[in-house]
């Protein structure tokens, strides 16, 4: 279903229900552009990563949100979809504010174009939307302005309109403006003498004009009449209405007028209120490589984004507590195997095939028809209705581990839950998700070099200084420096002592590289991923994470039982394969090869503290590994990854 601003009203009263009812939601959008100035890196951390998108990529827009809710019926063993594309757009709500600004990227907007995408509904029939802080000011600039008001038409000496506040004395009228007036003001008189109305409706005018009207009719009638300012049928036009009032009447109208543009605020809201209904059901929300889609949604309907990525997690927990990325669950195992490639539509591909089996989802009636066999790519409630289908079809094949084997298996399975909270980190090569309710894995870089070099150099250049030793893969960082990726890993103990320095280039280990930047930049974060205090048994406490204040308006924090949820489908699942399969540890951290993975040294911590931390590091996995995940029925671990990404 397409909404814009003018089915958006009716569209609203019904979301509370269906979202209620949903078994998961499923959304994606679609933008202006990705990134600006800033370039994503393959070997970025994920500090870096965030910091990137938020300098480089908030400045586009999120111009059509997609949202599918999913809902099973358990009688007819199948999903039944409510397809929902939203166009949005930032219209000023009064006097051109807010204005937004925003960027568009060339590439972006070629690409949407090819799709047929209608840039007219977004621009002419967006849905407007405020954020909390927005909104929040704007009220109070309404209440403000009423009071002034208020006190305006309650004083025999001035209206509202009549003397701007920080004038001194009435504005001298203009020799060509004196015919405007006096046929005004005759058309008052008139109405005050003679007329039986109750209002009198004057022609549209300009605001100068409409000042000097307030100004001669309130020095003409000093009581008993209510002059305001109304917008008029044709765009831009406003005019002025006078009502013969009393004082308790201007109070009365006064009072309507303040509820009217209160709601005209609440009216401007507009789509936010559609991410605070989401939010509120708590439902798993699906999307495939979501990182940049939440980002955008946080920063254009809810607050500004913070600075540092543990505030972020902090935010996105609070506003979306279970939170599933189907590019991350299809680069895992089990899957990782079965889809060798985890684009959208390749992976919609691959899941038609055996051994997976798709569930039957239909269009709930009064809503278009979506299906995989209608391609309509880039229109974000489709790409919405294929990320919760993908979805979906993963969940399933999860069951089929069981013993016996299960053909569904629900969004709040503890099968499902090693997947929660976890954004895949498109193209960085070692590093497949940031973790948003832990502490993120710091892979060893050990293979990588930073090299710097003239201008003039090319590729062949870079290969052939390290063609002794490997072949290399090369990411550019500008036209004098990048980042250098052995293929052969064990060469890389042999650079340093032996590859050529020279007075033109210079290189040095990753590990070196971020340590001068750490170096450089006092002031910034060391390069280690954001690894939150834990207490003795490992949990992250509330008291041990880091500060950050939820912005006014947004909902609170769910507490683990609720991200857990109850569901009686779970219990049976587990109940039935409880004697012959070990329980998930749903907090072992299952992507990622253990023995891969090891904390980074820093220049702060001396050597003896980062070889006890490894040694403690290295037990505990290893300790984890014994008790962590659920077997199949060969005995091979549903969730073991190989030994390197």
């Amino acid at each position: 279903m397409e909404v814009t601003k003018k089915n958006f009203k009716e569209v609203l009263k019904k979301l509370p229900s269906i979202l209620n009812g949903a078994s998961f939601i499923a959304i994606d959008g679609e933008f202006t552009g990705l990134h600006h100035e800033v370039r994503p890196s393959p070997y970025d951390t994920p500090e870096e990563r965030y910091d990137k998108l938020r300098k480089g990529s908030m400045d586009f827009l999120l111009m059509q949100f997609g949202m599918c809710v999913f809902k099973y019926e358990k009688q007819k063993s199948r999903y039944v979809v409510h397809p929902f594309n939203f166009y949005v757009f930032p219209h000023p709500v009064s006097n051109r504010k807010p204005d937004h600004r925003f960027l568009c990227q060339s590439s972006s907007i070629d690409f949407l174009t090819s799709f047929n995408f209608d840039f007219n509904k977004v621009f002419r029939d967006g849905i407007p939307y405020l954020t909390h802080a927005e909104k929040e000011s704007m009220k109070e600039h309404v209440r403000e302005k009423h009071v002034l008001f208020e006190q305006q038409a309650m004083n025999s000496e001035q209206s509202p309109g009549f003397i701007s506040p920080m004038a001194k004395k009435p504005v001298e009228i203009p020799a060509e403006q004196k015919d405007f007036i006096d046929a005004v003001c005759k058309k008052v008189d008139d109405f005050v003498n003679n007329s039986e109305e109750a209002t009198l409706k004057l022609e549209p005018c300009t605001g100068f004009q409409r000042k000097l009207t307030f100004q001669s009719v309130k020095a003409r009638h000093a009581s008993g009449l209510m002059l305001t300012t109304k917008a008029g049928e044709n765009k831009g036009d406003r005019y002025i209405e006078v009502a013969k009032a009393t004082d308790e009447d201007k109070r009365n109208m006064l009072k309507k007028k303040l509820e009217s543009d209160l709601d005209d605020v609440e009216d401007a809201a507009g789509f936010s209120k559609v991410i605070d209904l989401i939010s509120s059901t708590g439902k798993p929300v699906v999307g495939h490589n979501i990182m940049l889609d939440v980002m955008h949604v946080l920063h254009q309907f809810s607050c500004q984004l913070p600075e540092t990525l543990s505030e972020f997690k902090e935010l996105v927990s609070c506003v979306f507590p279970k939170l599933l990325d189907t590019k991350v669950m299809a680069g895992t195992q089990p899957f990782k195997d079965q889809i060798p490639f985890t684009g959208l539509c390749e992976l919609e591909r691959t899941l038609k095939c055996a051994p997976f089996t798709q569930p039957e989802c239909v269009t709930a009636p009064g809503y278009p028809t979506y299906s995989s066999e209608t391609d309509k790519s880039h229109e974000a409630g489709y790409d919405a209705f294929i990320t919760g289908t993908c979805f979906a079809t993963m969940a399933n094949y999860l069951g089929t581990f069981l013993d016996p084997p299960r053909g569904r298996v629900t969004p709040t399975c503890n099968l499902i839950e090693p997947f929660h909270n976890k954004m895949s980190l498109f193209r960085v090569q070692d590093l497949p998700y940031i973790n948003l309710t832990g502490p993120d894995l710091t892979p060893s870089r050990d293979h990588v070099f930073h090299i710097t070099f003239p201008s003039e150099w090319r590729t062949h250049d870079i290969q052939n200084l390290f063609a002794p030793f490997s072949t290399v893969f090369i990411n550019w960082i500008d036209n004098s420096s990048a980042f250098v990726c052995l293929n052969n890993r064990d060469e890389s103990k042999l650079i340093m002592k032996n590859i050529e320095q020279g007075p033109d280039h210079r290189v040095q280990t990753y590990k070196d590289y971020r340590r001068s930047l750490h170096n450089a930049t006092p002031d910034s974060s060391p390069m280690v991923a954001a690894q939150p205090s834990t207490s003795d048994t490992g949990v992250v406490t509330p008291s041990e994470a880091a500060p950050f204040r939820t912005p006014r308006g947004l909902k609170r924090t769910h507490d683990s039982s609720e991200v857990r949820g109850h569901d009686p489908e779970v219990a049976e699942l587990t109940a039935a394969a409880a004697k012959k399969q070990k329980s998930m540890d749903p907090n072992a951290p299952v992507f990622v090869s253990r023995r891969s993975v090891s904390p980074v040294e820093v220049s702060s911590t001396s050597p003896q503290t980062v070889k006890e931390a490894d040694q403690q590091t290295i037990k505990s996995l290893e300790a984890d590994k014994d008790s962590a995940g659920t077997e199949m029925k060969d005995g091979k671990k549903l969730f073991d990854e190989p030994t390197s990404w």
